[in-house]
């Protein structure tokens, strides 16, 4: 193809050339000095180093002799990184000894940003072909499929967005080699099925086609529970338009998002810099091993092999080292000690685990920034490891009946609670709800709702005081407001009009619209319009709260089926609906752009991404709702408790119980004024006020630790508790203080070369191990298992089993009122 057509093929943008500065990208980059202006506007960002001095606009104008000595030249010392090695970049530092300064908007302010991501970029580079397109649909159509059959059984397995995106290189690689490379004409278009060497940006646009659809369609639950459990008859339009509507809805919002959270540099996405470290190392050599360091590649190599075959030991051979609640098998009948130390229905109050897959639970805590982990560990201690404790052996809300830990609700004989107690052809039904039992619910589930209610105050109320100016300045700027130089050389591209995105979201809520009047689901118009209007107002704080803290607020369907719940009474299969509405338009939002940040990063034209995401999506939906079908007509007592091939649905069954909890029982028989769970309502307050004074704190003392609190962190960091415990907490922290303060402090450079790396590779490692152990030993013939102490002595606890710390001692061994409404 000839520059005139590349130019039109990619939507290119000409620009002078003055604006982009000719450089080779360092694997570990320079320092970078920010001028004053840009750090004022960022007090609250808790990734700018205050103590170090920062430059004056004026004086950022260099002469031309210093300009020349700043260009980046190859190193007599260390050719690979184009750095002096005998050097130190740390922003813990005031400066850092012979830094090599460079204009601030010829890179990033920030190194976790100039760690993974590339400063350059090649608009000419290939990236809308057809190998692109074809990968990304196979993939697409593979990995949504495949989950989606998947997540029905138990044990399960999960393709990863990290396993596709190591097994697309060499797919990619192959095509390479295998396709013709003859050009078409079609209608003056110059085209080839094979244009040239695989590249770059044709991986990062499969990878995120895939990320698009690894979570599959959160519609399917809805559908699965009108059928099975309310015995609806449902269309298969009603399925295709209800999945289409919902997740294309959260993608519109998202594209509507991108100039509060995907253009500005502060928005760092620190879950998009793995990708970013991953795919540069995969594709670029930074040169030959030299002096002292090993190349990433190989780097990554051996940590991903390490991790493959490590996880063995924990995952297969010795699961012990996976729960590692060591002091239960010491004390396997005490349940005071079970309780506080266990990890099946405990707190967790151990420090660490031996399987990376629990580690990285909630998130690799290799990319979570340490102070964000801090917030998070200290909420774990004071509420979960110091009141939970209190509220359980006092035995408030009738916790002490119940396991200290579960993620499901009891009834009053201390049973999971029953909903088909309490339903009568598919409806609520009030007499058997007043002879059968009230819900209650175990201590660390009670905390995990009050947290949730706080941190849905608390970020509305943190953004408004940290980023109020912020956010309405941005409703006025454009790509070329932003100085950083990611946002510079995307300007070689066309941007997505905001007309694009609005004209999807208008046609998926249509869809949604038709969809809910297919089958009787006494879903209002209005409901859909409020549910919108609470999912855009939220996703807003919640997608910044990820963007700079990789962290999301936990529970937060719990607050969706609260609000449901008051304003659809005694309507299970509506509430449902509120909830999917609400919470995938928010998901999906934040999801979306975080996968906008990784194209900005990679330097993906935005109308191609906004196409590939569009296309992804929709190629999901129908994926989801064709294998789903299939699974109801072709497996025998699908969803049952006893299916024979392990089908059992457990996200289903969970997603039933709590349709029936919340939009049955409903929030105003547990939570309204004089009902067991109201005080947890204050809450919200709590979650309201706290913001405040820290806010006035990190004012008056700017370079205090006071800036550092993050209020909705700190609450909804813990939001994965449970079905998680204490255990997955502190071995996160306890990796992220080694990795993410220690290394980053003290050995700067590796941390800026190997950190993002490494955490890809365990990543990769464990996910690859966990697919291969799954099909080759947990799979064949019900499955092989090692029957060995290593593999049982968890299992024969206070812990595992479950037991209270008191027994029912009421009439027929109840416990809890003896009259309810």
């Amino acid at each position: 193809m000839n520059r005139k057509t590349l130019a039109q093929y990619y939507e290119i943008i000409s620009l002078p050339t003055r604006t982009i500065r000719a450089r080779r990208a360092p694997d570990v980059p320079v320092d970078v000095d920010a001028d004053a202006e840009f750090v004022k506007e960022h007090l609250n960002d808790p990734y700018m180093d205050l103590s170090r001095p920062y430059k004056s606009t004026e004086s950022m104008e260099l002469s031309d002799k210093k300009i020349q000595q700043l260009q980046y030249a190859p190193s007599e010392l260390d050719a690979e990184s184009n750095v002096d090695t005998f050097d130190r970049y740390s922003t813990s530092r005031a400066e850092s000894r012979n830094s090599t300064a460079i204009e601030f908007d010829d890179e990033s302010p920030y190194p976790e940003v100039r760690a993974a991501v590339s400063s350059t970029d090649d608009p000419e580079m290939l990236v809308n072909t057809f190998r692109m397109w074809f990968l990304g649909i196979v993939f697409a159509i593979l990995v949504s499929g495949i989950n989606q059959f998947f997540s029905a059984r138990y044990p399960s397995v999960y393709i990863s967005g990290i396993v596709v995106q190591l097994i697309v290189l060499p797919c990619g690689k192959l095509m390479e080699r295998i396709l013709p490379t003859y050009r078409f004409n079609t209608f003056g278009l110059r085209w080839s099925l094979n244009p040239g060497p695989f590249t770059i940006k044709e991986h990062v646009c499969i990878t995120i086609m895939a990320n698009v659809v690894v979570g599959g369609a959160y519609a399917t639950d809805i559908i699965a529970t009108q059928k099975i459990f309310y015995n609806q008859a449902i269309p298969y339009g009603y399925q295709i338009l209800l999945c289409i509507g919902s997740q294309v809805l959260g993608f519109s919002l998202g594209g509507l998002l991108r100039q509060f959270v995907v253009w500005p540099s502060s928005m760092i996405w620190p879950g998009a810099l793995v990708n970013s470290a991953l795919f540069n190392t995969l594709h670029k050599n930074y040169g030959k091993r030299d002096r002292g360091h090993m190349t990433r590649e190989r780097f990554f190599l051996y940590a991903f092999l390490g991790s493959f075959a490590y996880y063995w030991l924990p995952g297969y051979l010795f699961t012990a080292l996976s729960v590692f609640n060591w002091v239960c098998w010491i004390a396997p009948n005490n349940i005071p000690v079970n309780a506080l130390f266990g990890t099946n229905t405990g707190l967790g109050m151990g420090v660490f685990t031996f399987d990376w897959s629990m580690i990285a639970y909630i998130g690799s805590p290799l990319v979570t920034p340490w102070w964000s982990e801090l917030n998070t560990i200290v909420s774990l201690v004071i509420q979960f490891f110091i009141l939970v404790p209190i509220l359980y052996f006092t035995n408030a809300f009738n916790t002490a009946y119940l396991p200290i830990s579960a993620p499901v609700a009891f009834d009053r004989t201390g049973a999971e609670y029953d909903v088909s107690q309490v339903v009568t052809n598919g409806q609520f039904d009030n007499d058997k709800y007043l002879s059968y039992s009230p819900v209650f619910i175990p201590a660390t589930l009670c905390i995990a709702y009050a947290s949730s209610f706080a941190a849905f105050s608390a970020v509305f109320v943190h953004t408004f005081l940290w980023f109020r100016r912020d956010i309405a300045r941005r409703f006025r700027s454009t790509l070329k407001d932003e100085r950083d130089v990611h946002s510079r050389l995307m300007q070689a591209y066309k941007e997505v009009p905001w007309y694009w995105y609005t004209a999807v979201g208008v046609v998926a809520m249509v869809f949604f619209l038709i969809s809910v009047h297919l089958v009787p689901t006494n879903f209002p118009i209005w409901a859909a319009v409020f549910a919108f209007a609470i999912s855009s107002l939220l996703s807003l704080p919640m997608a910044m709260l990820q963007a700079i803290t990789n962290q999301q607020v936990g529970n937060i369907q719990v607050f969706y089926e609260l609000i449901g719940g008051y304003v659809l009474p005694e309507r299970p299969v509506a509430v449902v609906l509120f909830k999917g509405l609400t919470y995938v338009t928010t998901s999906q939002a934040i999801a979306f752009s975080g996968d906008m940040k990784l194209g900005h990063y990679m330097k993906v034209p935005p109308r191609l991404m906004f196409t590939v995401q569009t296309v992804a999506v929709v190629v999901a939906c129908f994926t989801v709702t064709l294998v789903q079908n299939w699974m109801f007509a072709n497996i025998e007592d699908y969803c049952s408790p006893d299916q024979k091939d392990g089908f059992i649905c457990p996200s289903t069954n969970t997603f039933a119980t709590s349709s029936l909890i919340w939009g049955g029982v409903g929030p105003t028989r547990m939570f309204n004024i004089g009902r067991p769970y109201n005080p947890l309502l204050f809450f919200y307050l709590i979650g309201a006020v706290l913001p405040i004074p820290f806010y006035m704190l990190a004012r008056r003392f700017p370079l205090s630790f006071y800036r550092y609190i993050n209020i909705p962190v700190f609450f909804g960091g813990v939001g994965a508790l449970p079905p998680a415990s204490g255990i997955n907490y502190t071995s996160w922290a306890a990796v992220g203080f080694i990795f993410n303060y220690c290394m980053r402090r003290f050995h700067f450079r590796w941390w800026m070369r190997y950190n993002y790396i490494l955490s890809a590779a365990l990543d990769g490692g464990v996910a690859i191990s966990l697919i291969v152990i799954f099909f080759a030993v947990q799979l064949p013939r019900g499955g092989f298992t090692l029957n060995w102490w290593g593999n049982t002595v968890w299992t024969n606890t206070a812990d595992a089993m479950g037991l209270p710390f008191k027994l029912p001692d009421g009439p027929n061994g109840t416990f809890g009122p003896s009259t309810w409404a």
